[in-house]
């Protein structure tokens, strides 16, 4: 849970010198509520030893607010904190029982009850380049309203999208500092390459296939990779021990439904993001993944006579 924290902090630095004051206080009511939740529910509804040590409250709580916009109400980030520490996590018995992956299910859960909220993000007060729409909301117009790809992205630069001059939640704008917290993961061999390499790989060629078949219509891969969630979910939340598959098959059948999933809500779902929707459905499949694509056994039990 350390290293995670870790690795998270190079996008959560840049986060904040994009959107100064308040990506901080966002990520601070985030970790701070879900801390005090997961506290309140060990000691006083439970009243077993607490859990908050382990620190998998604030890996929660850093997640959730990468989620977010910066500009949401703090309230609403306490309330997405209750529901994924009190009914993703401690409703299953805690960590290591829950099935599905808890900062993703406190910000669907805002995602769906409070929709305007979530999907309006502000202008960067320190970057005049950043503009207030994001790269795939620009791409959702543009599949709606039928307008040429190229006219609606020409607003966005290769370079600001990669380094993460870009509008989106927290952990939208850094993309190349997210692939550098992943390496130090891969480095620590806190995650597996399965799991990212896979889910980043499926959505490459899905929408590089679209793109070959009609690049003024579709919006070509790189966009697709370094825009939205694709990075965090892929490295952060796909990854996590609990709601991922055990074996090697597992994880790639994991990621290849979370990649399809994903594109398939981008280009023709009514949400303009698909990853934090793919995650938790395929979190539903790991048990049955991890009943039937068990590791090859070698040897056998012998047969007491």
């Amino acid at each position: 849970m350390r290293d995670v924290v870790i690795a998270l902090l190079p996008a959560f630095c840049f986060s904040v010198y994009l959107y100064g004051l308040q990506a901080l206080l966002v990520t601070g009511v985030a970790i701070a509520a879900c801390m005090i939740i997961e506290w309140f529910i060990d000691r006083v509804m439970l009243r077993r030893k607490n859990t908050v040590s382990d620190l998998s409250a604030v890996v929660t709580g850093m997640l959730l607010a990468f989620n977010l916009p910066s500009n949401i109400s703090l309230w609403l980030v306490a309330l997405a904190a209750l529901v994924a520490i009190g009914i993703g996590k401690m409703s299953f018995g805690g960590l290591g029982c829950n099935i599905f992956n808890p900062a993703l299910v406190g910000r669907v859960f805002l995602l769906i009850s409070f929709p305007a909220q979530m999907t309006v993000f502000p202008d960067s007060p320190t970057v005049d380049s950043v503009t207030g729409a994001t790269p795939l909301k620009l791409i959702h117009m543009a599949l709606v309203r039928d307008i040429p790809m190229n006219e609606a992205l020409s607003q966005v630069s290769l370079s600001d999208l990669m380094i993460g001059f870009k509008t989106g939640s927290l952990g939208e704008v850094a993309g190349i500092l997210l692939l550098l917290g992943g390496l130090y993961l891969l480095i620590r061999k806190v995650i597996t390459w399965q799991i990212p390499v896979v889910t980043l790989g499926s959505i490459a060629l899905f929408t590089l296939t679209m793109w070959l078949i009609d690049p003024t219509h579709y919006a070509s891969p790189v966009f697709h990779i370094f825009s939205g969630g694709a990075l965090l979910g892929a490295i952060f939340m796909a990854t996590d021990y609990v709601t991922s598959p055990m074996s090697k098959k597992g994880m790639a059948i994991f990621g290849i439904g979370i990649g399809v999933i994903t594109v398939l809500i981008r280009l023709w779902g009514a949400y303009p993001e698909g990853i934090s929707f793919a995650i938790l459905i395929m979190n539903a499949t790991v048990p049955l993944l991890n009943k039937y694509i068990k590791p090859r056994r070698f040897g056998e039990i012998a047969k007491s006579k």
